[in-house]
């Protein structure tokens, strides 16, 4: 499967970055392992999880994607065929919050022991902290890289303002960089192609989108009301999406797959792979289906007229 490389870090991912946030939430211990055991068989080996995920679930305390997928890695042995992305810095329950020093390098030994290995491949600041000194926070990510518990380091839901601050304060102290940037991105939220988007293609810092189908409704599986009660994404993200501009993207989607012999999930992700810069789009699966869906995506390649049908769809 073809690789892409993560800004400067060394690390290269397939085209499409597993979303881990569904175990533990809408994925049990056994489809987990059916998840990840098909997944790396199908070279969708870059999995990115949280310590927070799946803390909203009733009951869940936070960590329990990383636990499960800890869980995994013991029975199957499996370590060294699959890149471990994960995040701090959300606050749960119970427990601390920030990008304070003391606060991350507890944050990232939880998510090791959790996790039950040596090294994250990539750590991301899951929130932005505009307390915390950026100088403290990089020097905190310099001490987990030094000591190898940390490969390469990136962030999420930050201000371009503040993501060109913290590389200037890295290229000042020779502190390491934010080599990849994860924001919310897709056909229906499109808001970083005005700053953010640019920004990282000039930095060369790769963009790796959360939130890839727009919880889902990119899919296609959401067309009417009634069909938002199909699934507890439907009933949490999907509806807002279901106006007369979601309604439009989708008939462009349709058309789309129609010419690809598609879905219109595929298409979205290829949608997301065409943008400028370096764009890996993360995305989920609950079932074995979906899976297969996310593997024929990370193949799937837009010519310039099937892009333009979209743009001007979700503009």
């Amino acid at each position: 499967m073809e690789q892409v490389q993560l800004g400067r870090s060394g690390i290269a991912v397939p085209p499409v970055i597993f979303g881990c946030n569904v175990f533990g939430w809408t994925v049990d211990k056994a489809q987990t392992f059916r998840l990840l055991d098909a997944l790396v068989d199908l070279g969708l080996n870059a999995l990115d999880t949280a310590d927070v995920y799946s803390y909203w679930v009733p009951g869940n305390q936070g960590g329990e994607s990383e636990t499960l997928m800890g869980e995994w890695l013991k029975a199957r042995g499996r370590r060294s065929d699959v890149l471990i992305f994960s995040k701090g810095g959300i606050e749960m329950p119970g427990k601390g919050k920030g990008l304070s020093a003391a606060w991350l390098n507890r944050a990232v030994e939880d998510s090791l022991r959790r996790l039950g290995i040596d090294v994250i491949d990539l750590y991301q600041t899951h929130r932005d902290d505009d307390v915390t000194p950026l100088a403290e926070t990089l020097g905190a990510l310099d001490g987990m890289i030094k000591a190898g518990k940390v490969r390469a380091v990136g962030a999420s839901n930050v201000s371009v303002a503040r993501f060109q601050e913290a590389l200037a304060v890295s290229a000042a102290q020779g502190l390491p960089r934010y080599e990849t940037m994860q924001p919310q991105y897709n056909l229906m939220e499109r808001g970083i192609e005005a700053d953010m988007l640019p920004a990282c293609a000039e930095a060369g810092v790769a963009v790796i989108p959360y939130y890839s189908l727009a919880s889902g409704f990119l899919s296609g599986k959401y067309r009417t009301e009634a069909d938002l009660g199909k699934s507890l994404r439907g009933t949490r993200g999907a509806g807002k999406y279901l106006d007369a501009k979601g309604l439009k993207v989708l008939a462009a989607l349709d058309a789309v797959s129609a010419r690809y012999g598609a879905t219109p999930a595929q298409v979205a992700l290829a949608w997301l792979r065409a943008r400028p810069g370096t764009v890996v789009p993360i995305a989920s699966a609950t079932s074995l289906e979906q899976l297969a869906d996310l593997a024929k995506a990370a193949a799937l390649r837009l010519d310039a007229e099937a892009v333009q049908m979209l743009d001007a769809a979700s503009a």
